[in-house]
């Protein structure tokens, strides 16, 4: 069972050297890591996802949140949420298979962020299996894909929030939270104008 681990860290050094250190004594291969700032002021927050059962899932948020410098841990494989991943994909072109690529990304929805007489960059966000699928379909042809770099997933869960979140929006624990509505990844703007 895939676990997903929302937790808020201190910014300090070492901190991440804990965290990967507990999930080799537990023998527990991390499948995704992404760490960055958060809304709150010096910490930053870390989102990490592992195969591991139920039972092993309760052990491990309960061995992260005694982590020093660990503040909050969240394990939301199960809930409500919304997930991404960013992909930056560098591909060799010729003059000849160019217009093509750039149909694929039309057609994928991803963009093109840096071009050369030789390559050029797709970025693409969205869910693991839509990036898979475009990286699937640039492997086709040998020797097209030069470079792959990934951020791994980030999620934030929908509807339910923590306290902290509830009293940024200005409502009290007991107070329903405002609706959220599903918009379709398609309806979603990729950039703000």
């Amino acid at each position: 069972m895939l676990h997903t681990f929302v937790a808020y860290v201190e910014d300090l050094p070492g901190v991440l050297t804990r965290v990967a250190s507990l999930f080799r004594r537990l023998n527990i291969n991390i499948n995704s890591l992404t760490v960055g700032r958060s809304e709150r002021q010096g910490l930053s927050r870390l989102t990490l996802v592992c195969e591991a059962s139920s039972e092993a899932g309760d052990r491990i948020r309960a061995s992260l949140f005694k982590l020093e410098n660990v503040v909050d841990v969240d394990d939301i494989a199960q809930a409500p949420s919304v997930t991404r991943e960013l992909a930056l994909i560098k591909v060799a072109v010729t003059s000849t298979n160019r217009a093509q690529i750039f149909d694929l990304v039309e057609v994928f929805r991803a963009r093109i962020v840096d071009l050369t007489s030789e390559s050029l960059v797709i970025e693409m966000t969205g869910v693991e299996s839509k990036i898979e699928g475009l990286i699937e379909i640039l492997r086709e042809d040998e020797g097209r894909i030069l470079e792959i770099c990934r951020s791994g997933k980030m999620t934030m869960r929908r509807g339910q929030h923590t306290s902290s979140v509830m009293k940024a929006m200005g409502v009290s624990a007991e107070e329903p939270a405002p609706a959220i509505v599903e918009i379709p990844e398609e309806k979603v703007p990729t950039e703000i104008e």
